[in-house]
């Protein structure tokens, strides 16, 4: 495991709705990282059907990944995550939106990526709104490193794309320049991507504009 992560463990308690739907369907749409046999996860297995898969990082308490996940049937979409409560509130959300195209992961992404996913196998990579750490001792834990976005690069099929936004400006800037010097990867844009108007607006898009901060998108694609 390693030493630094990008991410705080919190605890939590569920709502007796989140609990339900994690005896309801856990069973069925979720796996935790740390419990997966050795070797690379089977997805079309998982999702009884083959397909593009999306893994989307981090998808805190489901609303926007229940509505993309819902917007886009035509793919597997895998949601990691590491907050119990988030999950079960995804798993409502899928519930009430009647989504059947999504699987969620319990655990650390990087692992996962490391450890579970084939080279040269994922249609797309998304990270919205990480953990920004904004105190400068802290940036050694942001997700977006050399390393990462080698990482991530790795397990993208040719033309595959890695998705990222925040609303922190350096970090930002961090995104673009590791992800420029990752040689495998280019960016579709000349610096940010314009707003996808597929996206739903966050909880921290709100936030971001109420407090004055840009938030910024960022699309890089697999070189063929």
């Amino acid at each position: 495991m390693r030493s630094v992560v990008s991410y705080v463990k919190r605890g939590g308690r569920m709502t007796v709705g989140q609990q339900r739907a994690w005896e309801d369907h856990w069973p069925r749409l979720g796996r935790t990282v740390s419990e997966l046999p050795p070797g690379p996860l089977d997805f079309t297995a998982w999702f009884g059907r083959e397909a593009p898969v999306m893994l989307e990082i981090g998808s805190g308490m489901g609303e926007t990944t229940s509505q993309l996940a819902a917007a886009a049937p035509e793919l597997n979409y895998v949601a990691a995550e590491v907050y119990d409560p988030g999950l079960g509130q995804l798993m409502l959300r899928a519930e009430n939106l009647g989504v059947e195209n999504l699987r969620l992961l319990h655990g650390d992404a990087v692992v996962l990526l490391t450890e579970h996913v084939e080279r040269d196998t994922l249609h797309g990579v998304r990270l919205f709104f990480p953990d920004p750490w904004p105190k400068k001792k802290h940036h050694k834990r942001r997700i977006v490193s050399p390393s990462f976005a080698a990482l991530v690069a790795s397990r993208l099929a040719p033309g595959g794309t890695f998705h990222m936004a925040t609303d922190w400006e350096n970090y930002a800037e961090q995104m673009l320049e590791v992800c420029s010097a990752e040689p495998s990867l280019k960016n579709r844009y000349d610096g940010w991507a314009p707003r996808p108007e597929w996206r739903p607006v966050t909880k921290f898009e709100q936030r971001a504009d109420v407090e004055g901060r840009v938030s910024h998108d960022l699309i890089f694609e697999k070189r063929s």
